[in-house]
């Protein structure tokens, strides 16, 4: 019993080889397995609802906010009572962009002509179903999502959002949400593309086409030097344009990181954009935990920034994935 209570530091110092000492990992890293793992995640519906960023981007007495899914204008503010309201871009009148216009009172007032919107039909205006779930906020756009519209988007199981530390990064590039999707289901590539950050990464379980669909891996997370953090995680797809990882073992078990790619432009675009917003939900049993959630706003900007460093290479990895399949290049 003694020994089960024992603390365990979380930290280890790593003998492991060097960069280029690593097991190489191109002939585990099969393309017809990301590609089969793509195309089932592809085929999970999404009910039409995209992330449009972080709840916290949409403050009470703020102004409204603009946002481009799949070439639509979509326009998001808060009305009096802290709801969060969104519909289309353009003014019905004139086609003023309502993201330049001003909230008084909780009522969108067009700065063209002055026409007044509070969330409900008006002059044409339809509101579009909107959703918050803690950390994030989802539009649902039927006529650029095509599927079956739900209720709800899908939305990960997290750890208990009060005893959690979260931060939101958002990026974009120029590539396809497949592109962006493909990256994150290609977990070989971390310690390779990222040495900064993952090293001595194992690979113990790929998807079979039935079940959960996950990628089993085993990684350290670089601290400084040889001091590193060792985990287990699983990554799943839960939806055509969600992958989520979680920690299953090790420091932070129960902490999730979700991606989701949101397309900026149509489909019919000659250069797509794609918008990345990736929320990171931490979790602990330690007890040094509390401190970290009382130093949360201090926090989450480390970790955005963190997240900024990896999201460069990785939105390398899709635009460059992107090009190629664009040109008829892609050897995958």
């Amino acid at each position: 019993m003694r020994s089960r209570c024992r603390w365990t530091p979380p930290l280890r110092l790593r003998r492991g080889p060097s960069w280029a000492r690593q097991e190489p990992a191109w002939r585990a890293a099969k393309p017809a397995l990301i590609a089969g793992a793509l195309e089932r995640a592809a085929a999970r519906p999404s009910g039409n609802w995209f992330v449009v960023g972080a709840s916290r981007d949409f403050a009470l007495r703020g102004g409204p906010r603009g946002r481009l899914v799949g070439g639509t204008e979509v326009v998001l503010w808060r009305d009096a009572g802290g709801v969060l309201r969104a519909g289309p871009g353009e003014c019905p009148h004139l086609g003023a962009p309502l993201k330049d216009s001003r909230v008084v009172c909780g009522t969108l007032v067009c700065h063209w002509h002055g026409l007044a919107l509070d969330g409900t039909p008006t002059a044409g205006w339809e509101p579009r179903p909107v959703y918050e779930d803690g950390v994030l906020a989802w539009v649902r756009l039927d006529a650029v999502g095509g599927e079956e519209p739900s209720e709800r988007p899908v939305v990960p199981t997290r750890p208990e959002l009060p005893g959690a530390v979260t931060a939101v990064y958002t990026g974009s590039g120029r590539c396809e949400p497949e592109d962006v999707v493909a990256n994150r289901l290609d977990p070989w590539h971390g310690s390779w593309l990222h040495p900064y950050s993952f090293v001595d990464l194992t690979v113990r379980e790929v998807p079979d086409g039935t079940g959960e669909d996950r990628f089993v891996v085993d990684v350290s997370f670089r601290v400084a030097g040889r001091l590193v953090v060792p985990v287990r995680a699983v990554f799943t797809a839960p939806g055509p344009r969600t992958v989520v990882m979680r920690i299953v073992e090790g420091e932070g078990a129960g902490s999730v990181v979700e991606t989701h790619v949101t397309p900026l432009t149509g489909r019919s675009s000659s250069a797509p954009r794609t918008a990345v917003v990736e929320a990171v939900v931490a979790s602990s049993g330690r007890r040094g935990f509390a401190v970290a959630r009382a130093l949360a706003p201090v926090l989450r900007p480390l970790v955005r920034r963190t997240s900024g460093r990896l999201w460069r290479d990785d939105l390398a990895y899709a635009e460059r994935r992107w090009a190629l399949r664009s040109t008829g290049r892609f050897p995958g």
